[in-house]
């Protein structure tokens, strides 16, 4: 199994960007997000267990499932988003465990924004946060992806507080400026995460 550095940040903090940087390093990443999507795609185990649970409406025509609808659904009720959790999580994990045992770089990234509400840290040996302010969280994810303030803000809200993350974190990179401003605290954590998976006890 690698060395593995779970990195996470609420929306709009920058984290997609700190990942691409460690990629371009030659650094493995595996993002918790895309193995979330692919735990669920047609013929997928967890796919014919969300099925089971929720009924046909899940599925579209093409036996894919109804993202939208299972989204608006769980949303609505705390007991469905437990239900779906419950099959999805250990899929998840299962997946993750495999793909960082096949990293070949110096060390693995592990991309998560729900890092410490999922208890995907275990599978780390150190944490990084990047952190932005939530004025800044705001208007980046507004930009992004067209989201109004109230919806980001509700979006913010769900997840972990910002001052638990910061408690929870052994690293933390503060994404207040321009990206060459985030590279240029990446850079010594990269060679010092290095040095931590070629020499783990020092």
């Amino acid at each position: 199994m690698a060395w593995v550095v779970g990195l996470t940040g609420g929306i709009g903090s920058g984290k997609s960007a700190a990942s691409a940087w460690f990629e371009s390093q030659g650094i493995t990443v595996i993002d918790a997000d895309v193995v979330a999507r692919e735990v669920v795609q047609k013929g997928q185990p967890a796919l014919a267990q969300i099925h089971q649970a929720f009924g046909d409406w899940v599925l579209q025509d093409d036996g894919e499932l109804d993202r939208r609808a299972l989204r608006e659904h769980i949303f609505k009720s705390p007991e469905a988003r437990q239900t779906l959790e419950r099959i999805t999580h250990p899929a998840i994990r299962q997946s993750i465990i495999q793909q960082l045992s096949q990293a070949q770089s110096p060390y693995a990234i592990l991309v998560s924004p729900l890092l410490f509400e999922t208890n995907q840290h275990e599978l780390t040996q150190r944490t990084l946060l990047i952190d932005a302010s939530e004025e800044l969280q705001i208007q980046r994810a507004s930009q992004r992806d067209g989201q109004n303030a109230m919806q980001i803000q509700k979006i913010i809200a769900a997840q972990m507080p910002r001052a638990q993350k910061q408690q929870s974190a052994d690293d933390i990179v503060l994404n207040d400026g321009h990206l060459d401003h985030l590279y240029q605290h990446l850079a010594p954590l990269h060679e010092r995460y290095l040095r931590l998976a070629k020499h783990p006890d020092t």
